[in-house]
């Protein structure tokens, strides 16, 4: 059905226009950053880079998807220039890390979006931290949101770290000097036009910005919904719709997390065009209602609640390792 009405056909008019208004917004912030001079205002023109970035990141991961140019390398060539120049992640190691996602979402040992790390996302995983980390992880929910003020460092320094790597990459080279273009054409002007206090302020501010809003754009899609076991057997439909969480407000929400608010949709159609996931989910939800699967929808503030009780409900289900075990058992 989604074949025949057309939804999987290419949308370059739409992502053209996207391109242009973003590029739009960035020369106007060219001039209100010329304007203002070495003022503390200057961060207002950081945040909306910080903003801008995550749009071109938004653009990038639907070209790596496919869905901008029927060509495969004609994606890859735009998804490069835009995630890896505009955005500064390598596009080589968002590739690889957001192919397994797709391919086994919530899925443990193969999802590298809930592998431990700062924040854990399995009580199994909370209860292996020690030190410091198993503190946080007690009230993990409540510190995912500050944290995110460093995922743009975060984002930064993975893609670094995996171009200096030892496994084949493609592009290695082209990439190391697209991430360094990317860092000079925010930090060279902050630096040579700003007082050093304004400057450093102005690019922690892009990036804090940057971070913030890319991981509250990602983290409502899986966070907080079923995680499947490693050796569970799952069909694809299955496995696709169950793990995804879908945020109502259709245009404004589309245009705000870049049509990641049809995450069901997405991930059953990866190479649908955003313009086309609102009718896709018409079609989806009737054939979920009709065969009673579950299909999950918020809203966007409630997403954020679901998430942030859910880290705090694995962290807390991790067991304190001091604790008598038999009081534990009986309580």
């Amino acid at each position: 059905m989604v074949r025949e009405l057309g939804l999987l056909r290419r949308a370059r008019w739409f992502y053209a226009l996207v391109f242009a208004v973003l590029c739009l917004a960035v020369a106007g912030a060219c001039v209100g950053f010329a304007l203002l001079g070495d003022s503390w205002w200057q961060l207002l023109i950081a945040g909306v880079f910080g903003v801008a970035c995550t749009q071109f990141a938004f653009l990038a991961h639907e070209a790596s998807h496919r869905q901008i140019f029927a060509s495969g390398p004609a994606n890859d060539r735009v998804g490069r220039l835009l995630g890896t120049l505009l955005v500064g992640i390598s596009y080589s190691w968002w590739m690889g890390k957001h192919t397994r996602h797709h391919g086994n979402p919530n899925r443990v040992g193969k999802d590298p979006d809930i592998a431990p790390g700062v924040v854990s996302f399995r009580a199994e995983d909370a209860a292996a931290q020690r030190g410091f980390l198993a503190m946080m992880n007690r009230r993990q929910g409540y510190a995912f949101f500050p944290l995110l003020t460093l995922e743009g460092v975060n984002l930064h320094v993975s893609s670094i770290r995996f171009l200096f790597g030892r496994g084949k990459i493609t592009g290695r080279w082209t990439e190391i000097g697209l991430i360094a273009a990317h860092l000079a054409l925010i930090i060279v002007p902050a630096f040579v036009f700003l007082s050093p206090g304004v400057a450093a302020a102005f690019c922690g501010v892009q990036l804090a910005v940057f971070g913030v809003y890319m991981g509250a754009s990602f983290a409502p899609n899986h966070k907080g919904m079923p995680v499947v076991g490693a050796n569970e057997k799952l069909d694809f439909f299955t496995k696709q719709v169950r793990t995804s969480r879908n945020i109502r407000g259709r245009f404004w929400a589309s245009a705000l997390m870049g049509g990641l608010n049809y995450q069901i949709e997405h991930h059953l159609f990866p190479s649908m065009p955003r313009p086309y996931l609102a009718r896709a989910r018409a079609i989806v939800r009737e054939y979920c209602e009709s065969r009673d699967i579950p299909y999950t929808e918020t809203s966007l503030p409630r997403s954020y609640a679901i998430v942030i009780g859910y880290l705090n409900q694995v962290g807390l289900a991790a067991r304190d390792p001091f604790e008598c075990p038999m009081l534990a058992m009986r309580r």
